[in-house]
């Protein structure tokens, strides 16, 4: 079983990762577009807050300290 806890926890890494990126591409989207007056995108605001669920669900399927930073 935690062959398979492992591997579940390592894909919700990956996914919180690609969220990650995702959100940092929407931000340069923002900047692209708005130059200096680029706010922080609201789809941006929403991949965050679902990589920090996603890290918090690795971390209780991992049995780890959970982060809050990346």
């Amino acid at each position: 079983m935690q062959e398979q806890l492992d591997d579940i926890q390592d894909r919700l890494l990956c996914i919180a990762d690609e969220l990650a990126d995702l959100g940092m591409s929407a931000i340069q989207s923002a900047i692209d577009e708005d130059g200096a007056n680029a706010k922080r995108p609201e789809i941006e605001k929403r991949l965050t807050r679902a990589r920090r669920a996603v890290d918090k669900a690795a971390a209780i399927v991992g049995h780890r300290p959970e982060s809050t930073t990346l």
